[in-house]
């Protein structure tokens, strides 16, 4: 990675150190590295220091009473299954969160320090070093310690215990730190915003995955958990928790398996963290490469799905919506989080058996809400459209263009969303008057999202979790909350006929609603885009003012 130190100077591996004196070890700088960054940090406002000190707080509270009821479990029947798997989802934790923080922990990204003369092998161990420097190295130490000591039985277990938490610990962190190495340039790219923008959805989804797992468990006992555990004690790092409980029953040789093979898989994974480091630090990066050089040209408009979308301004302006879902973070953050939340509450809902089929009507009010701030999501970028932009024809094909975009992912995602909620619920004899509901305020939606677009633009931060520019709050609450209540009003006539089929005993027409909210849904886009058409051409610089803020 580095030519050979010349001769005098400090060794290729070391750091610091006079010429020709002695060369201070590079993991206490590692480790003195990481507590300056901490401190530093602390130091650049009282809010962060408050921030930073309250969540130490709750996390050490919260590991204190882990590791309370850890030890209360002594002796319990399930208490095997319960450290085993725990110590399981510790180690899952550390390999997913670096992919979704990246920016975390400064010391993640080994190419800050390609420029230095360090070998791979103890720049490894000094990384290792510092990564247990920290609050999440402490909270993990807690549980695996409370697992361990819920485990020992009798002195051989309590010695074996010892080496079996520092096992685990080592190979949760390094875990992490190979993960992070091999996935660095990844994170550091465009997609790797991406990912830490979703990282909220994905941990509220699995909240959602986790209560669900809870609820049938508290009716079904742990008893269903112990086929499971059985083989996860033989996976490391909860092999090492297996070898203590197996050192406590007497099976001396299976302890002794256990134990090495997450001493095995700590070696492995620090194979392949000093491999990464030394790719990331001896080759370049594609990015800096000339791109002209033998790759691959980007597909222009025509190729692929864009040849469907029809000629002029119309599929213009659906293929670059199109390109925004894809493309745009926040935008995509927008789409995935509604498209997943849209699933979910009907279909959680309807395994905890409290759900009704009338809940897949949820999926289109979530997508229907991503046809407000249409403009903002352009930011600087709309002046291109105002340009272009000199009658209310042309404002009429721009909407259109985006309206349709929007019904080309909605329309069957709403229908399949009705299609599971129904199949999980029952009572397929309502799925004709669900659908034509959906259709109905999916286009109550289109309609009030153009007109709020036009008359309450607001601008998007590029950067950061905000989605409303600092002083616009106020804008952004009235053009949502105010075009949900409108559409909400729109759908009354569809509502009140749903309610009068059932009232009147006549719930055998129900079909009837069908295509009454297709056609109703139809009716209320075109009409909501032709009033707003006019709207947008006489505002365009007001837009372009309001979407540009911050």
């Amino acid at each position: 990675m580095s030519a050979p130190a010349p001769s005098g100077t400090t060794p290729a591996g070391d750091v610091g150190g006079p010429v020709g004196g002695a060369a201070t070890p590079l993991t206490p700088v590692m480790v003195a590295l990481k507590l300056s960054l901490l401190r530093n940090g602390l130091r650049q406002s009282a809010k962060r220091r408050a921030v930073y000190l309250a969540s130490v707080v709750v996390v050490l509270l919260f590991a204190v009473l882990q590791l309370a009821g850890l030890v209360a479990l002594r002796g319990s029947a399930h208490a095997t299954t319960i450290g085993v798997l725990l110590v399981a989802v510790l180690a899952l934790g550390w390999a997913v969160l670096p992919l979704f923080f990246p920016s975390g922990d400064e010391t993640l990204d080994p190419t800050r320090l390609v420029m230095l003369p360090l070998h791979p092998r103890p720049l490894v161990r000094a990384l290792l070093a510092a990564s247990l420097v920290g609050i999440g190295p402490l909270f993990t130490l807690c549980l695996v310690v409370g697992s361990a000591i819920a485990l020992a039985h009798g002195a051989a277990a309590a010695a074996v215990a010892v080496p079996a938490v520092l096992l685990a610990l080592l190979v949760c962190v390094a875990l992490a730190r190979a993960v992070a190495a091999a996935n660095i340039r990844l994170l550091t790219s465009r997609r790797g915003r991406d990912l830490a923008v979703l990282s909220g959805l994905i941990i509220a989804v699995g909240i959602q995955v986790v209560n669900f797992s809870a609820q049938k468990l508290g009716t079904a006992g742990l008893g269903k958990l112990d086929p499971l555990a059985d083989v996860v004690r033989w996976i490391p790092p909860a092999s090492a928790l297996g070898a203590v409980d197996s050192i406590g029953d007497g099976a001396y040789l299976s302890g002794a398996v256990q134990l090495a093979l997450t001493l095995v898989a700590l070696v492995v994974l620090l194979y392949l963290w000093q491999n990464s480091i030394t790719r990331l630090m001896t080759s370049p990066d594609g990015s800096t490469l000339d791109a002209s050089g033998g790759g691959r040209q980007r597909a222009g408009r025509g190729v692929g799905l864009a040849r469907l979308l029809p000629e002029g301004r119309l599929g213009a302006a659906m293929e670059r919506t199109l390109r925004y879902v894809w493309r745009d973070p926040k935008t995509k953050a927008a789409w995935v989080t509604s498209l997943t939340i849209g699933l979910i509450v009907p279909v959680f809902n309807a395994l905890q058996n409290s759900g009704s089929v009338y809940f897949a009507c949820f999926a289109s009010g979530m997508l229907g809400i991503q046809m407000y701030n249409q403009f903002g999501q352009d930011g600087s970028a709309f002046w291109i459209v105002a340009t272009t932009v000199s009658a209310p024809r042309e404002a009429l094909l721009e909407l259109r263009g985006r309206a349709q975009a929007l019904i080309l992912i909605t329309v069957p995602y709403a229908t399949l969303v009705t299609l599971v909620t129904t199949a999980l619920v029952g009572g397929w004899n309502r799925l004709p008057e669900v659908l034509g509901l959906s259709y109905g305020l999916l286009g109550a939606l289109l309609a009030t999202g153009a007109w709020s677009s036009a008359r309450f633009p607001y601008s998007i931060p590029r950067e950061g979790y905000k989605n409303v520019a600092p002083g616009q709050s106020g804008l952004a609450g009235i053009s949502i909350v105010g075009g949900m209540a409108a559409s909400a009003l729109l759908c009354s006539p569809l509502l009140g006929a749903t309610l009068w089929l059932h009232l009147s005993g006549a719930g055998d027409w129900g079909w009837v609603l069908l295509p009454l909210g297709a056609l109703y849904g139809t009716a209320a886009t075109v009409v909501g885009l032709r009033l707003a058409a006019p709207c947008m051409a006489r505002r365009l610089p007001e837009i372009l003012t309001a979407v540009t803020v911050g």
